[in-house]
Parts: C-alpha cells; sequence; structure tokens
C-alpha cells in the first residue's frame, strides 16, 4: 500500500524521492488501529516541513491519509508517512516547494522483548540530526560497517567525544544506582524515547564512551522495537537482563494508543 496524498502513487511521483532524496518522515507502529504517542509523530511532521520546506503542514489531512490506508487493516503494521515534493529541482532547492504526503504500510511482529543487540562504537553525527530526513545513506552505512565487523549496529560517539544515539533509534543507560540517564547530545527526538520520558524518572546527562561502558545496563528504542537491550558496546559486555530495562518496557506498553 503507497498513496500520495491520498491517490495511488505513480513510479514517476517516486523518481524525485528516489533521485534527489530531499524529504522528512515518521514511522508509526499501529496495535488494534492505535499509535502510542500519535500526537508526536504528528508535531514532528509539523516542524520538520517548516525546516526542510519552509510550508505548514495540514496535521490534520495527514491523519485522513494514514486513516485512509488503515482501512481494512487487522493486524499490527508500521506506516512510515513521508514528505517530500515531487517537483522538487536539485539545481533549486531554494525554489517554493509544495510538499506531498507519501503514506506507505508495512506489516509488523509481535511487539514483544527483541534479542539483545551488539553496538559497535563509530565515530559519526547525522546531519540535521533534529530532522528526521531521509538522508540515511551515513547511517546505513555505519550499520553495515558494524555489521561486517561482527555486530549488531552502530553507536555514534561526535567529536566531542559523547555517546549521541545509534543508526536509527535512541540510546538510554541504566547507571549503578538505577537511574535512567540519556545521552546529552545532538540527537533525532525520537517519539519513544519522550512517552519514556514522560513515565519514567529520568536525567539527561552527557556521557562519553568510557562511561557508557561502565554503566549497568544500555538499551535503544524506536517505535518499532519498544525498548531493546544493548549486550555489548565493543568488547565490553552489559547485561542484557535489568529490573530497570522491564519497568521501561511495562511504561511503554502502558502507553495508551490513539486512532488516527
Amino acid at each position: 500500500m503507497a498513496t500520495l496524498n491520498g491517490k495511488p502513487v505513480s513510479t514517476d511521483d517516486l523518481l524525485p524521492l528516489a533521485l534527489v532524496n530531499v524529504g522528512h518522515f515518521t514511522s508509526m507502529r499501529v496495535d488494534e488501529g492505535a499509535v502510542r504517542g500519535l500526537e508526536l509523530h504528528m508535531a514532528r511532521l509539523a516542524k520538520d516541513c517548516e525546516v526542510v520546506w519552509g510550508a505548514d503542514l495540514d496535521t490534520g489531512r495527514v491523519r485522513a491519509y494514514v486513516r485512509e490506508a488503515l482501512h481494512g487493516q487487522t493486524r499490527p503494521c508500521v506506516v512510515r508517512v513521508t514528505v517530500y515534493d515531487p517537483a522538487v529541482d536539485m539545481g533549486h532547492l531554494a525554489a517554493p516547494g509544495d510538499p506531498r504526503v507519501l503514506v506507505t504500510v508495512r506489516g509488523a511482529g509481535a511487539l514483544r522483548a527483541p534479542a539483545p543487540l551488539r553496538a559497535k562504537s563509530v565515530p559519526y553525527e547525522r546531519e540535521l540530526p533534529e530532522v528526521k530526513h531521509v538522508g540515511l545513506f551515513g547511517a546505513l552505512h555505519t550499520r553495515r560497517g558494524a555489521q561486517l565487523a561482527g555486530f549488531d549496529d552502530a553507536l555514534f560517539v561526535g567529536r566531542d567525544g559523547l555517546v549521541s544515539e545509534g543508526a536509527t533509534w535512541n540510546v538510554g543507560f541504566v547507571d549503578a544506582d538505577g537511574g535512567v540517564v540519556w545521552p546529552q547530545a545532538p540527537v533525532l527526538p525520537g517519539v519513544t524515547r519522550a512517552l519514556l520520558q514522560r513515565r519514567a524518572a529520568h536525567r539527561v546527562a552527557p556521557v562519553t564512551l568510557e562511561e557508557a561502558k561502565g554503566m549497568a545496563a544500555a538499551f535503544a528504542t524506536n517505535t518499532s522495537i519498544g525498548v531493546r537491550a544493548i549486550a555489548a558496546i565493543d568488547d565490553t559486555a552489559l547485561l542484557a537482563e535489568h529490573p530497570v530495562l522491564d519497568r521501561l518496557r511495562e511504561a511503554y506498553l502502558s502507553v495508551p494508543g490513539e486512532r488516527p
């Protein structure tokens, strides 16, 4: 299923997205027709549309497109909303744009604790990290390199030596006292992270790579995985099972969903 402004999308419509690759998006897990943090996803799309396109986005219209795409869908799925301009000109990006709304749907498995992941630290900083943009090459290239080295994914470390985020996920830590620590660094403000911050006591602080490896536990978060334990950073093992991680999962699952 793929629609552009509510109508079936054509190959010609998709070519600018594939070839010019300018746009932004959000991905939402749908369970029983409802989305956790739907208002945060809509706020993200509106904010990023202003940053990327200098345009207002009618989120009511976006929700209508999502409802239409989900019609008849009974199984868990992930809806991705991508905002881009099919008429974009690579040579004249300052021209006024006319962004459209691409909605795609894919199946999703049951939301249960996935196997812990092993992360390889990588020196990397995403461009415009506060925007969930479609420029994923750099991040996914680090993931490929980590997997070729025998790990599951990449954990980014900035030029300042501070841990920031994963390739497509936010990272959090549990300190020796059982406190939840979110790294203070330029990162994508993830919806799952925001929902957890609303429901679980935490602090935000700079975390060096050495400090990250000294934490009691670490975890990754995004809409597809919820809360996933990190079993190792580089060659340093971390607890894959910790009561705080269990409480965070319970807190996330307790968030009521909202229908588009």
